[in-house]
């Protein structure tokens, strides 16, 4: 099998490092790729190929990891060329999933959940071919949500509705002690009832918040654009408060 990734990140470097079989070939792309994305192609043990078409077109299982913006073009440009299995792992709104839908002939809505570079993320899936995902299992934990496209889709944004509000507020919570020369202190005091790894666990979503602001923002637009028949003040503010990082 042959599985071709558009996205060279920390999913799609993940991956790699997870499935680990001899029938198993990863191959992507250097076209148009920034020099640290290239230093670490050449440090992964995937196969590459000339453009992103010919990844597409050898692929039988294109996974598309990316970012929310560039996730329908992507589509637009390679979804007709692959033959087998296309997955889409950006964190989209349903909409955006549907639209995808209109270039792939066989798409399935996939999300990575946990931390991006563990060693157990969860796999949620759902399309009609999701059956055909299930192989994974023997690298990492697969589950089939349903046979509807767009169903992972929403529970990804419902994830992030939580998890990003949640951290623009520990940011800002964090900024205040900050001010006051309390840090440590802020954080043995909320560990009482969150646990004793809680700073350990906050201060890695507080980096990972600030280095990836815009990526974060992107995705806290595309829930209020699905979600917008909601009241959404939380969302909002942790977007305004993204736009000041």
């Amino acid at each position: 099998m042959i599985i071709g990734l558009i996205g060279f990140g920390k999913v799609c470097q993940n991956l790699v490092k997870l499935i680990k079989s001899d029938d198993i070939r990863f191959i992507t792309s250097k076209e148009n790729r920034s020099k640290s994305t290239i230093e670490s192609i050449d440090n992964s043990d995937v196969d590459v190929v000339s453009s992103f078409r010919e990844v597409a077109a050898k692929s039988d299982l294109l996974i598309s990891a990316t970012s929310p913006a560039s996730s329908i073009e992507i589509a637009k440009k390679y979804g007709k060329c692959v033959k087998g299995i296309y997955l889409d792992l950006n964190n989209i709104s349903p909409e955006s999933t549907l639209e995808i839908d209109k270039y792939v002939d066989n798409l399935i809505d996939g999300a990575i959940i946990g931390k991006i570079d563990s060693d157990n993320p969860t796999l949620y899936i759902s399309g009609k071919s999701a059956d055909e995902l299930l192989f994974l299992n023997d690298f990492l934990d697969v589950v089939v949500i349903s046979d509807k496209i767009g169903d992972v889709a929403i529970l990804k944004l419902l994830r992030s509705t939580y998890t990003k509000t949640l951290s623009a507020l520990l940011i800002e919570s964090y900024q205040i002690a900050q001010n006051y020369n309390l840090e440590d202190e802020f954080f043995d005091v909320i560990s009482v009832t969150e646990g004793d790894d809680f700073k350990n666990h906050s201060l890695s979503r507080i980096k990972n918040t600030l280095a990836n602001s815009k990526r974060k923002s992107e995705e806290l637009n595309e829930i209020i654009e699905c979600f917008s028949q909601n009241e959404l003040i939380m969302v909002k503010a942790a977007l305004d408060k993204f736009s000041r990082l």
